[in-house]
């Protein structure tokens, strides 16, 4: 009776398996795709029932409830470096036409296939993929031409990642019909030309990343619609303009990278409205305007970069305030007066560098301080700062922190020489000051002395003559 019921059993899933299968047009059009891409002749061999008794790591297949009789469907497929002793690409991979056969498909990640032969993204491919949510193609230097106006017509994709490639010409305004798209990184291609301001029907997305292109112009208006963007990184394009005031609406944003472009200040007092900022990335832009005050109001800033900006005036004492702070880049500015001591008590800050400026007076920071930081503290490059007569450990010095030591223009005992008001209110300055100080001094003695003796001489001179 028993050997009954496992026959019975074994009938069953027998019965079961051979429902759920796959459609002939379907895996000939997988088959298809993975030829145009893999240098591996045998893995159809290998393979002949991907979704079922020869899976592949880089194919994924759902069964679909709509079916009667239910059927399995190719959903995913990857290439990439995470997959375990993969099948090379070939020299000549391209995308396959057989994609449309796979009219399930959710997701196509290619990484690093395309590297030899120049291939372009089909424009007919992506009208008819109505399923597709996820496009990576990255990393892949072959991948050329422009950017197809049919991708604006794939209802469903949230992720289209097409960074590291050779893709240039303008971002074509039909990509505002990507209603439901919440990741568009385009970083590190050829881009042209404007941003279209069809971007901010775009009211999903979370992370806009266009760096690393050729993009011009202003930043459209419209990207203050995008209410739920959370990461913004232009660096590395041309972009011009003031820094855009419309960025203090989005009030989720947590990255702002405007950094290595052509954008000039001075910084809008909208931006203190973006209160769950954590990084504020502005580096090589020609900003030549005052440290915005207003920064001290970010209260969960972990990093802030402002080196090479044209930057003037002093160091605000706002940045005391920002508790999470880890990182700040001043460098390479013209800020003057003196190194606010109060950065010396953020606990967290891990990084500071305020090299090449005209700062100027005494070093305050807590030996505790310059110990702790180390080599990522630098105030190199500033004559005119100097550091008193107790410093750190020589071994926890940082080789940044080379300046001269103060000198006291006063005596121990606090009463000026000569009993003359000194010159540097301060009572201090840098060691090299005092030094062509007194040197200074030294020459005009000497200058003096000569006087002193021509007068003395033509003196006696004349008293002979009158004598004689």
């Amino acid at each position: 009776m028993a050997s009954v019921h496992l026959f019975l059993f074994g009938l069953l899933l027998f019965t079961a398996e051979a429902m759920v299968a796959m459609e002939d047009e379907e895996l000939h059009g997988l088959f298809q795709v993975m030829g145009a891409l893999l240098e591996d002749s045998d893995w159809v061999h290998e393979h002949p029932q991907p979704c079922t008794d020869t899976p592949w790591p880089g194919v994924k297949c759902e069964v679909s409830d709509d079916d009667d009789p239910q059927v399995f469907h190719v959903t995913e497929i990857h290439i990439g470096p995470d997959i375990v002793s993969p099948p090379p690409c070939k020299s000549s991979a391209y995308l396959s036409g057989s994609l449309l056969k796979l009219p399930y498909l959710k997701t196509i990640s290619i990484f690093n296939c395309f590297v030899a032969s120049p291939i372009i993204l089909p424009a007919t491919l992506f009208g008819s993929l109505s399923s597709l949510e996820h496009l990576a193609l990255q990393s892949n230097p072959s991948l050329s031409g422009e950017l197809p106006s049919s991708l604006g017509q794939v209802p469903r994709l949230r992720v289209l990642s097409l960074s590291q490639n050779s893709l240039q010409g303008q971002i074509p305004a039909q990509i505002g019909g990507l209603g439901c798209l919440e990741q568009l990184d385009l970083s590190y291609n050829n881009f042209s030309g404007q941003i279209p301001k069809e971007i901010g029907d775009l009211k999903r997305m979370a992370i806009l990343d266009l760096s690393g292109n050729e993009i011009e112009g202003n930043l459209p208006y419209s990207v203050g619609q995008l209410n739920d963007l959370q990461k913004i990184d232009l660096h590395s394009n041309r972009l011009t303009g003031e820094v855009p005031s419309v960025l203090g609406k989005l009030k989720r944003l947590v990255l702002l990278d405007l950094s290595h472009n052509f954008l000039s200040g001075p910084v809008s007092e909208t931006l203190s409205n973006l209160e769950v900022l954590e990084y504020l990335v502005l580096d090589g832009n020609p900003i030549k305007a005052r440290i915005p005050l207003f920064i001290g109001n970010l209260k969960k800033l972990k990093s802030v970069s402002f080196s090479g900006c044209g930057l003037i005036g002093p160091i605000p004492n706002c940045f005391s305030t920002l508790k999470n702070l880890t990182a700040l880049f001043l460098d390479n500015n013209s800020l003057s007066g003196p190194v606010p001591p109060n950065l010396g008590s953020l606990l967290n800050l891990d990084q500071l560098n305020l090299s090449h400026n005209n700062l100027s007076g005494v070093i305050e920071l807590s030996d505790d301080f310059i110990g702790k930081l180390g080599e990522r503290l630098d105030i190199s490059g500033n004559s005119e700062l100097c550091t008193s007569h107790h410093q750190p450990n020589k071994e926890n010095l940082s080789p940044y922190l080379e300046i001269p030591a103060c000198l006291s223009s006063k005596p121990r005992n606090g009463k000026s020489l000569a009993g003359e008001s000194p010159e540097d209110p301060a009572e201090i300055k840098p060691t090299q000051y005092i030094s062509s100080t007194s040197s200074n001094l030294s020459s005009s003695w000497l200058d003096l002395q000569v006087v002193l003796f021509t007068l003395i001489t033509n003196f006696v001179i004349c008293s002979l003559f009158f004598l004689l």
